[in-house]
């Protein structure tokens, strides 16, 4: 969240610190800093809270509580006009009241599109957005401000049946089509939502993410639909990855910001627009099914705060905090009641609370201290076997692997399977272990001499209906696997390790090579040899052929090239295997 510190300081009577001391501030009590360019600061909002500070306002409420200082004033916390009234020029459908929570739309008429003031242009070119008109610009600069997403409809545009206009909400028809406000046709499946002028059923706009071409503002737009609602996020969410089209608007709405917010956003937004376009609004319809009529509250107590930092915090202390981020509470036993405002969406749980009183006065004051000594060694028998038993199979000759625990088939379902091909945990290691071996194929050359075959195992948790337990599997059987114990007995050879080298994310070429050469040639010359010229793009070189005939040996050898930063292409790797032919022959060789 791109941030001015000219527009934060609109919230505070008191000057500001300077930027660098915002980020520090910020840094150690809230959020990192990304970027900071003169009053420019790019704040890292988590998702836990883009609900409420993906906004100058959120912002500017964490600087009061870390600052200890108040807020000149809070646009969440000052009166509202009655909404919950139906106008008589406009009537909201929609489809699923679980995927658009709230939908407000004002009709506005007389307004007159033109450039934005200067200081409007100035606010929302200051963090990186651009001046279009003073209309879209007003939407922008609120969304900024407070953080709900706003968009206005050309109301010319739009059909009337009997003096009145219609906003529907509904889910797109498999292959609908709409055009954006940037002029991209996107192709439309059922789960993403649409905005639309009812009358006519036609597409007006992608909901919570992008306006549409048919209802796009003008120099020649006198009249206005404009929209303040709040959109499912997961749905938002899914549509804006499946169109690849990402937001402002649908960065907020996938974090779920509260349907509350709506109303505020609409009366910014209409003050806003009639003082600097002009116009008359002439009514506010407020569609407002999810409406919660009794706000939940989230307790805890002064010692389950201590408990969990580890701190010796007083109850002085705590109030300080609720009080300096203005969370209403009350108190009793030493016992915290707190009623979080609709914005903090985050507050949910006791440990939520903790965690403010944490950050607000500061871990650096939470006392460092040992960990508890550990009171009994747990048995390690059993993990000493197993590592033991991996270790007999690593020296004959196998290789460990680790797959998921996810299966097509299963005797335990899960209820939110990350995969929907595999919706069960496993009862075997059977079909995983034929699934790696498949892939092992793909690899081999790279490691593996080319006589040989993957050989492969894994020691992994199955699932049946009699209870987990743990099993062991390979891919070709093993004569006798020891049962190994903790006793004193077999110790398995100890391995050297190497020097790591990371693997490469393209892919490998192979080339084969036969030559002549006569008898009694040191063979480890020949291979030198081909190292030598082959150069650095050789991954791996084996030699799987040799035979004598004539008084002359035949060596076969396999060539494996691969690049860490690129796709090798034919003509590169027949260029290299050229050098390499040409530096055989010139050694005396016959190249077969």
């Amino acid at each position: 969240m791109k941030v001015s510190l000219k527009w934060l300081q609109t919230y505070f009577e008191k000057p500001l610190p300077s930027a660098e001391k915002v980020a520090d501030a910020l840094t150690f009590h809230a959020f990192e800093i990304d970027e900071m360019q003169n009053d420019m600061l790019d704040v890292k909002v988590l998702p836990n809270r883009a609900a409420d500070c993906l906004s100058h306002r959120g912002i500017a409420k964490e600087l009061a509580a870390i600052l200890d200082v108040t807020l000149k004033a809070d646009p969440l916390r000052t009166s509202l006009p009655n909404t919950n009234i139906v106008s008589p020029y406009l009537k909201v459908e929609i489809e699923d009241s679980k995927k658009c929570l709230r939908y407000m739309g004002a009709v506005v008429r007389g307004v007159k599109i033109g450039p934005s003031p200067e200081w409007l242009r100035e606010a929302i070119e200051a963090v990186g957005q651009r001046s279009i008109n003073n209309v879209v610009d007003a939407t922008n600069y609120v969304m900024l401000n407070i953080g709900q997403p706003l968009h206005a409809f050309d109301a010319g545009k739009l059909a009337q049946k009997d003096g009145k206009y219609a906003i529907g909400v509904r889910g797109a028809k498999e292959g609908e089509k709409i055009t954006t406000l940037t002029g991209d046709e996107h192709e439309l499946s059922p789960y993403i939502q649409l905005i639309t002028d009812a009358n006519t059923d036609a597409p007006i706009a992608l909901a919570g993410i992008k306006g549409g071409k048919a209802a796009e503002l003008s120099a020649r737009t006198t009249d206005l639909i404009v929209e303040s609602a709040n959109f499912d996020g997961t749905t938002t969410r899914r549509a804006a990855q499946a169109l690849k089209l990402f937001t402002d608007a649908s960065l907020r709405f996938q974090n779920r910001p509260s349907p509350e917010l709506a109303a505020y956003g609409m009366r910014d937004v209409l003050a806003l627009i009639t003082d600097i376009a002009g116009g008359e609004v002439v009514g506010v319809t407020d569609v407002y099914s999810a409406r919660r009529e009794v706000a939940p509250t989230v307790s805890v107590s002064l010692t389950k705060i201590n408990d969990v930092l580890g701190s010796s915090f007083s109850r002085e202390e705590v109030e300080n905090v609720f009080n300096r981020l203005t969370l209403p509470y009350i108190v009793a036993d030493d016992v915290f009641t707190v009623t979080p405002p609709f914005e903090r969406t985050d507050l949910g749980i006791a440990e939520d609370l903790v965690e403010e009183v944490g950050r607000v006065l500061g871990y650096d004051r939470v006392p460092a201290a040992e960990l508890p000594s550990i009171s009994k060694t747990p048995d390690q028998a059993r993990y000493r076997g197993i590592e033991k038993m991996k270790d007999f199979l690593i020296e004959k000759g196998f290789t460990e692997i680790s797959t998921q625990s996810f299966a097509a088939k299963g005797d335990v379902v899960l209820a939110n399977p990350l995969d929907k091909a595999k919706p069960a945990l496993r009862i075997s290691l059977k079909e995983n272990m034929k699934e790696a071996l498949e892939r092992a194929k793909y690899v081999a050359p790279l490691v593996l001499d080319p006589n040989q075959k993957p050989k492969l195992f894994e020691v992994g948790t199955v699932f049946p209906k009699e209870g987990e337990h743990l099993m062991i599997e390979t891919s070709e059987p093993v004569p006798v696997i020891p049962v190994f114990t903790d006793e004193p007995g077999y110790e398995p050879q100890q391995y050297r390790l190497g020097v790591y080298h990371p693997f490469s994310l393209y892919p490998f070429i192979v080339r084969d090579i036969a030559f002549w050469v006569p008898t009694g040639t040191d063979e480890g010359l020949t291979k030198s040899l081909i190292h030598e010229h082959a150069g650095e793009l050789l991954m791996r070189l084996d030699q799987f052929d040799r035979f004598e005939k004539d008084g002359k040996v035949s060596l076969a050898f396999r060539l494996v090239f691969q690049s860490m930063e690129r796709t090798l292409t034919d003509e590169e790797v027949n260029g290299i295997m050229a050098r390499v032919s040409e530096a055989l022959k010139m050694a005396g060789f016959e190249v077969r």
